[in-house]
């Protein structure tokens, strides 16, 4: 169902968007779909740092110690988890302002499948060249602002124009917490968290 649920969200999203509302699914089941979907980048990104190398521009490949990169691929995990977690927390805390009533299960419903193009565009970093992987990252992004614009009257039950509304406020909030996650891991980073070079 996982499958056919991501199939659905790129090749007719508006259709799977009332299918998803429909089923609603149970919490379960919406918490299996993260955590095998944010294996995509996490395991990627692990390859790429300590057998691959990224390229960033002239110069050799950039790899850690396999230890280092590791870590980071765990800690990359839990925080992806953790945000996905943090953006179902504010669909739902904001929903009453839209006269909206969603339980918490269809609030993470509609963070999962909105985030999902983001985490699975995560396969580019077997391709580990900065350039390819910021455009790739771009486009995902867009995706899956579509995704939310599309969903959010489908998911929450509202019409279109609130619906609108309710989006940009949630891409709004969430590209906050993106700040965040991006302040948390420089802080990290700064107390000796940070990961180690291969020279």
């Amino acid at each position: 169902m996982i499958l056919n649920h991501i199939w659905g969200l790129y090749a007719h999203p508006r259709d799977e968007w009332q299918t998803i509302e429909k089923r609603h699914e149970s919490l379960m089941y919406s918490l299996v779909h993260i955590l095998t979907v944010a294996l995509i980048p996490s395991i990627c990104g692990y390859f790429a740092a300590a057998h691959i190398g990224w390229t960033i521009g002239a110069g050799d490949p950039i790899k850690l110690t396999q230890e280092s990169a590791m870590m980071m691929s765990v800690a990359m995990y839990f925080a992806l988890i953790g945000g996905v977690f943090a953006l179902a927390y504010l669909i739902h805390w904001m929903a009453k302002t839209f006269d909206s009533t969603p339980n918490f299960t269809q609030s993470l419903e509609l963070a999962a499948y909105t985030a999902t193009p983001l985490l699975m565009v995560g396969i580019t970093a077997l391709f580990p060249v900065l350039w390819f992987v910021a455009i790739a990252g771009i486009i995902a992004m867009c995706y899956s602002v579509y995704l939310l614009y599309s969903g959010v009257p489908i998911m929450m039950n509202i019409e279109e124009g609130k619906g609108f509304i309710y989006s940009s406020s949630v891409v709004t909030c969430g590209l906050v917490l993106l700040v965040g996650i991006m302040a948390a891991s420089a802080i990290m980073w700064g107390i000796g968290f940070g990961p180690e070079f291969i020279s």
